[in-house]
């Protein structure tokens, strides 16, 4: 494959390259909003054509923000590249929300939880200060933001990808701590391919927390 369209609110596949370095074009006007995941950053401002310059054994992705298709061409062809995160690999899936009982009993989460939000790719558990968060295999959360709090992610499990800020971290080790600061960009990925590897982490917040307050900058599993 040597060029791929990708519609509005959708992206490639999160690939790695090979031992050749890789160059991207696309087809898009000024008013066009693109994201670019290449290697260790998370370029969301105007780009430049070394941005569009991916260096052998990087990772690299391209997340379509504007209302309307772009056409994205390779210098070479990249159908072998190593697909690291599928965002729409289980799109026709049946979207059946996961229950509580699953990760009580296979990850001993605790039952003193207070409430919880149920999702068909995670599931979170929110107890008096802290929350734990569980993502299936091969299932990443929205990249987002919040306006009222701070967040501090510790991985308990898993080797995730993680959006910081503008940076991306990938296949994390268990113990590694985050902060999410106000009003920057973070994500979690699950590219773990076993069924029952989900990552799990636990989440503490500084400021107000209020589910509500939270603005979906790419959010595939909606599918759109």
């Amino acid at each position: 494959m040597i060029k791929e369209i990708v519609s509005s609110e959708r992206s490639t596949l999160l690939r790695k390259n090979d031992a050749e370095e890789l160059s991207i074009s696309m087809n898009i006007n000024r008013s066009q909003k693109i994201f670019i995941i290449n290697g260790n950053s998370l370029i969301t401002e105007e780009f430049s054509n070394l941005d569009l310059l991916i260096k052998p054994e990087n990772y690299y992705m391209v997340i379509n923000k504007g209302n309307s298709s772009i056409e994205i061409q390779y210098d070479k062809d990249i159908s072998r590249h190593e697909i690291i995160y599928d965002p729409y690999k289980f799109e026709n899936l049946e979207k059946t929300n996961l229950t509580p009982e699953l990760f009580i009993e296979r990850y001993n989460a605790p039952k003193n939880y207070i409430d919880t939000l149920p999702k068909w790719y995670s599931f979170k558990f929110t107890y008096p200060d802290y929350n734990l968060i569980f993502i299936r295999p091969e299932f990443g959360i929205s990249i987002q933001i919040h306006e009222n709090r701070d967040e501090f992610w510790e991985i308990l499990e898993g080797t995730p990808i993680i959006i910081n800020g503008n940076k991306v971290h990938y296949f994390v080790k268990n113990g590694t701590k985050f902060i999410n600061k106000i009003n920057t960009y973070h994500s979690a990925i699950n590219p773990n391919k076993e069924p029952d590897k989900f990552i799990i982490i636990k989440e503490r917040w500084d400021g107000k927390f209020d589910e509500n307050d939270i603005t979906r900058i790419f959010n595939p599993n909606q599918y759109y």
